[in-house]
């Protein structure tokens, strides 16, 4: 068990959290969840360690063992694989360092036998000569192949370091576990395997994600931020929702009863006060409305954007055409001999691990790229509108928000302009801040702004919901629901997929596709895929 006793953060004058007390129990996963800025990260650094409090303390059971994902990627750059992973237990492997270097001494004394010893019984007690297979099995659910197992993790790129990372912290059966943003960079087999591992885990969890499919997979309790308390809620995150919003709905028709009842008395009081034959029931009307309290209906500091894409002009019949489009990079087949067809009323998905192939792909349909064999060809009837993985360029300049927006608009007023930025959250003065030193979520919320004002009537998008704080997504997954045009996008969020997408294409690994026309759901439960994928999968073990 690990808990927060009356535990406060102060930053400079602002309170973070104030006097917060929870406890974190055996056996349950805890979702812990609030806006942007709420402390989420910063909560789970106290827990950890990493940060000390202003008042209070956290306590763990005696002889637990705690672990959390590492936030730096390039911590571990100069450590084989196998080793970062063990280092998740961080015991076992002092005590595997020590015995290597003991059994390399030339002058081996009888102090270092009995020293190699007591490492060895410590060594087996802990389960060390299980340390490889164990670590080799979660790098494999993970989606890190046999071959980059020995590798040095500087030689990995950022999406299998942070596979790496999450093995290891889920190494060596932690007795909690903190985890921040696990499902982040992760392909949708990853998170499949890390929600079964973390449903079947027995110990403590607590997990920072913006993945409402994920928190309702793997949480039985929801730990929500807010004001700087926490409140907990046993459920997972529908749960948490439907109670949050009941609970206000209470509070809020309490409060209309008790004013209808405060009014009353008033009434009553003001008509009788000065009556002598009505004084003393006057008197206890005054002393029954003194005795009424309404309850505090504090606003949530959860703020939703206003996300609606409307395209200026229908589409026709045709959208899209693909035929034979094939590109390598780097001696690396990326997309091979792709061919399809788009509709009107389509909405496609593109997963899979093949993360390359699907950048690849927006970027060729966006003229950013050329591809090495094949055409495409747009309809006359429509526009298109792109959101990058990689927005870095958009941002290089020293353009304000508004300034930055307004180069895309084709209306140039300053209050059509601003009236975009106030749906997106940015109000007041927040437009003349310059774009160049925007948080990630900011710059996130500017690129979905300038898809707006574009009225284009095809989306393409890539990874839209990294940065997102949860608010946002929920609101960017409605705006694409409403949406009448063609949407193209890539996501990890399942939900985000399921609930948008009427038409799935998985890149494999080689380049090629499965294409199918259903939802995220029914296409994960489907024959034909799951036969593809063994195909596939025996294909590339004879070869």
């Amino acid at each position: 068990m690990i808990s927060a006793n009356n535990v406060t953060l102060r930053i400079g004058k602002k309170a973070l959290f104030e006097d917060v007390n929870i406890k974190f129990t055996e056996g349950n996963c805890y979702g812990l969840i609030g806006a942007n800025g709420a402390g989420k990260s910063t909560f789970l650094k106290i827990l950890s360690g990493q940060l000390e409090t202003t008042k209070g303390d956290i306590s763990i059971t005696p002889g637990q063992r705690l672990s959390f994902l590492q936030q730096d990627h390039f911590k571990y750059d100069e450590y084989p694989v196998l080793d970062t992973v063990i280092m998740g237990n961080a015991r076992l492997y002092e005590i595997m360092k020590e015995k290597e270097a003991i059994y390399a001494k030339e002058d081996f004394t009888d102090e270092d036998g009995i020293r190699a010893s007591e490492l060895e019984g410590e060594f087996a007690e802990m389960n060390g000569w299980e340390a490889d297979s164990d670590a080799a099995t979660l790098l494999n659910g993970l989606g890190i192949e046999p071959e980059f197992h020995y590798s040095i993790m500087k030689d990995l790129n950022g999406s299998q370091k942070v596979k790496v990372l999450l093995a290891q912290a889920l190494f060596g059966n932690p007795d909690i576990l903190l985890l921040d943003e696990p499902t982040n960079h992760l392909d949708m087999n990853a998170i499949e395997w890390l929600e079964e591992f973390l449903i079947n885990f027995d110990n403590t969890v607590i997990v920072v994600s913006h993945d409402r499919y994920f928190l309702n997979k793997v949480c039985t309790h929801i730990a929500d931020i807010d004001y700087g308390k926490i409140q907990l809620y046993a459920g997972n995150y529908d749960f948490w929702f439907e109670s949050s919003q009941l609970l206000v709905k209470q509070m809020k028709e309490a409060n209309r009863k008790k004013e209808e009842k405060i009014k009353e008395l008033q009434e009553f009081i003001s008509r009788f006060s000065a009556n002598a034959s009505k004084s003393k029931q006057a008197t206890s009307r005054k002393r029954a409305l003194e005795k009424i309290q309404l309850d505090e209906m504090r606003p949530s500091s959860r703020k939703y954007p206003y996300i609606d894409f409307r395209p200026n002009r229908d589409i026709g019949n045709e959208v899209l055409m693909v035929e034979g489009l094939s590109k390598t990079i780097d001696g690396e087949k990326i997309i091979d001999n792709l061919t399809f067809t788009l509709g009107h009323d389509d909405k496609v998905a593109f997963v899979g691990s093949n993360e390359r192939a699907k950048t690849t792909l927006f970027q060729i349909l966006m003229g950013e790229m050329e591809p090495d064999e094949g055409t495409y060809k747009w309809g006359v009837t429509t526009t298109q509108t792109y959101f990058p993985k990689d927005s870095t360029a958009e941002f290089d300049n020293d353009l304000t928000i508004a300034d930055w927006l307004t180069q895309y608009s084709e209306i140039k007023d300053t209050t059509y302009v601003r009236g975009f930025l106030g749906r997106m959250l940015f109000a007041g003065e927040d437009g003349v801040k310059k774009v160049r030193v925007l948080s990630g979520g900011e710059k996130v919320r500017c690129l979905l702004s300038k898809m707006m004002i574009s009225g284009a009537n095809i989306l393409i998008l890539d990874e839209p919901t990294n940065h997102l704080d949860m608010e946002s997504i929920t609101a960017l997954n409605n705006g694409l629901i409403k949406f009448p045009g063609v949407i193209l996008f890539a996501s990890h969020d399942h939900q985000f997929v399921q609930t948008t997408a009427n038409r799935i294409m998985e890149f494999l690994p080689d380049g090629t596709v499965v294409d199918k026309i259903s939802t995220y759901d029914e296409y994960l439960a489907s024959d034909e895929m799951a036969k593809k994928r063994t195909v596939y999968t025996m294909t590339q073990e004879d070869n």
